[in-house]
């Protein structure tokens, strides 16, 4: 292990590294929904347009994998890394969950009579499935850094002292989380 100044010096740079790129994902998002609040004058806007019910599951899932992620930080903080490691699977089972939710609401959407492209697809329509879908893509690297962050707890890399890759990961896995409660209310209530 590198000694503790060291160590504190590259947690900094990494977290400012993180900032910038969350940042980055808030400016393209903001891009997205401003592009949406446009397009409402358009005629083929869906005045009308209910959320599916896969989307508030989906939702409340990652939220509560937030808070089991959240508790996998306290347990290494608390150098207890079996608990850090159930907490960790869990939230990788939750994550999986909130994934197969999402196509289940695309599922429904389509089932409802409404498409995301082709010639029966709406304004409205196309714009949840390109947000969706670049939401997953950033869902599908937080999986990623979940799966590293596991495999790194198992080999006890992360201690009281030194856990910046846990925390890392957390803060991006809290920021997709953030990022989906705020596309689900934009969603749901701007029509």
């Amino acid at each position: 292990m590198i000694n503790q100044e060291e160590y504190d010096k590259k947690a900094k740079s990494y977290k400012m590294l993180l900032w910038f790129g969350m940042i980055s994902i808030v400016m393209m998002f903001a891009g997205f929904t401003s592009a949406y609040v446009i397009s409402k004058s358009r005629p083929d806007w869906l005045d009308d347009f209910q959320m599916p019910s896969a989307f508030l599951f989906s939702t409340i899932v990652i939220i509560l994998s937030s808070f089991t992620f959240h508790f996998a930080v306290k347990s290494v903080k608390h150098s207890n890394p079996k608990k850090a490691s159930s907490m960790l699977w869990l939230t990788l089972l939750l994550a999986i969950v909130f994934i197969i939710l999402q196509f289940v609401g695309f599922g429904q959407v389509i089932d409802s009579g409404l498409y995301f492209t082709g010639t029966e697809s709406t304004i409205t329509t196309s714009f949840l499935y390109i947000v969706i879908i670049v939401h997953l893509a950033h869902l599908v690297g937080g999986i990623v850094s979940l799966l590293i962050v596991i495999y790194n707890n198992s080999k006890q890399k992360y201690t009281a002292a030194q856990p910046v890759g846990i925390e890392l990961s957390a803060t991006f896995w809290h920021f997709l989380g953030v990022l989906w409660l705020y596309l689900f209310l934009f969603f749901s209530f701007y029509n």
